[in-house]
């Protein structure tokens, strides 16, 4: 990333920011680590020497600063079959220390062998 909102504390300030403004694919790390007790779930049950990562999508809210606190929460938003496979589709909602969005993300595992 080469925007000087996300290297320049000056620049991030002068372009109304609070602070260095992390870049948006920053988002994945603070956020999976939330999706790895959601996946490992015996619940689920999803056999994991037959999955594969599938896809992952984010939609993006409120800028993330410097300091923010970022929590995330994840879910099982929905399971499907189709031509064999087992779809696992995960959604997760980070907020920061204010309840303000700032990604929602959904993630899909394909499992062979269903």
């Amino acid at each position: 990333e080469t925007n000087p909102v996300h290297l320049d504390r000056e620049a991030a300030l002068a372009a109304g920011f609070r602070d260095v403004v992390a870049p948006p694919m920053f988002c994945v790390v603070y956020s999976a680590p939330a999706m790895g007790p959601a996946v490992l779930d015996p619940e689920v049950g999803i056999n994991l020497a037959a999955m594969v990562h599938g896809s992952q999508e984010f939609v993006w809210g409120e800028p993330v600063c410097a300091g923010d606190v970022i929590t995330t929460q994840p879910r099982l938003a929905d399971v499907f079959e189709k031509d064999g496979r087992g779809f696992y589709v995960f959604q997760s909602e980070s907020t920061n220390a204010d309840g303000k969005l700032t990604v929602r993300g959904t993630w899909t595992n394909i499992v062979r062998g269903v």
